[in-house]
């Protein structure tokens, strides 16, 4: 296999024809899981990407589905064999985000609000680490190290040849919170800078003088793909669990929002100009 097939894109490629194939039989998901003596669970994960999808499972259910062009069933038997391989990020170990990591590594743009934190697309190392200690105390030194290279890595989307297209919304609070030190939050702040003037990444700063905004709920990204057949996601971290939306009028909702995100924060410009004056006052101290 080539190493460039992402495998969590091509899980979730493969779990929407299924669930075309599914929805053209005119069946549930209930109904199929009843064939297959399976939960309704197993489909639903199947359908969504969320899980490795073997051979055995998609023989199954071509055969209910009664897919008779052999030609169908090889590709997505491919399909299935290409999904269960390894991403690069496998080789870290057991990464709790790791299905976001997958998305990210295909994803052609990502649009994200970060209310709290500079976005790990655009942290220094020392950042990282320091923001991954405070976030995290009782991980292990190993791992907040691990997490760190991780994050570095990711990065490597950012100076690509085809890179990827970044636009980050980031509140006032990120920018005054004190990650580490004040040195460290100094140097974070004018590779902020730095990174802002690729023609790629646009970085908006929201002031806290702007008052309530539609991203008082909390930090989100919406990634979008290359390939028209790849639906945009919606990704929302949480603690124990994240959250993947992917319903059109989900898509919708939230891309709406961080339109209006992006009229009440301040232009690349004058944001630029406001996270230099910050650096400055971290300077100074």
């Amino acid at each position: 296999m080539a190493s460039n097939v992402n495998p969590t894109v091509r899980r979730r490629r493969l779990g929407q024809e299924l669930r075309r194939l599914r929805e053209l039989k005119g069946m549930t998901a209930e109904e199929v899981a009843e064939r297959l003596l399976v939960s309704q669970s197993k489909i639903s994960r199947l359908e969504n990407g969320r899980r490795s999808i073997s051979q055995r499972d998609v023989r199954d259910l071509c055969g209910v589905y009664e897919v008779e062009d052999h030609r169908v069933v090889d590709s997505l038997m491919q399909m299935a064999k290409d999904s269960r391989q390894q991403g690069w990020w496998h080789a870290f170990g057991d990464i709790p985000y790791s299905v976001y990591i997958g998305l990210e590594t295909d994803a052609a743009s990502l649009r994200v609000y970060e209310p709290q934190v500079v976005p790990g697309l655009l942290q220094t190392p020392a950042y990282a680490e320091a923001l991954i200690q405070g976030a995290l105390p009782e991980t292990p030194t190993t791992d907040v190290e691990k997490r760190v290279q991780v994050r570095l890595r990711r990065q490597e989307r950012i100076t690509a040849d085809e890179p990827l297209r970044l636009w980050a919304v980031v509140d006032e609070a990120a920018l005054r919170r004190v990650v580490g030190s004040r040195l460290i939050m100094r140097e974070q702040l004018e590779r902020l800078v730095e990174q802002s003037q690729r023609p790629h990444v646009t970085v908006q700063i929201l002031p806290f003088e702007m008052g309530a905004h539609p991203g008082l709920n909390g930090q989100y990204a919406i990634l979008e793909f290359p390939d028209a057949a790849d639906s945009s996601v919606v990704y929302i971290e949480g603690v124990t669990s994240d959250l993947y939306l992917e319903k059109a009028h989900d898509v919708q909702r939230y891309s709406v929002m961080y339109e209006h995100l992006r009229a009440q924060a301040l232009n690349a410009e004058q944001s630029r100009q406001f996270i230099a004056d910050i650096a400055k006052e971290y300077a100074r101290h």
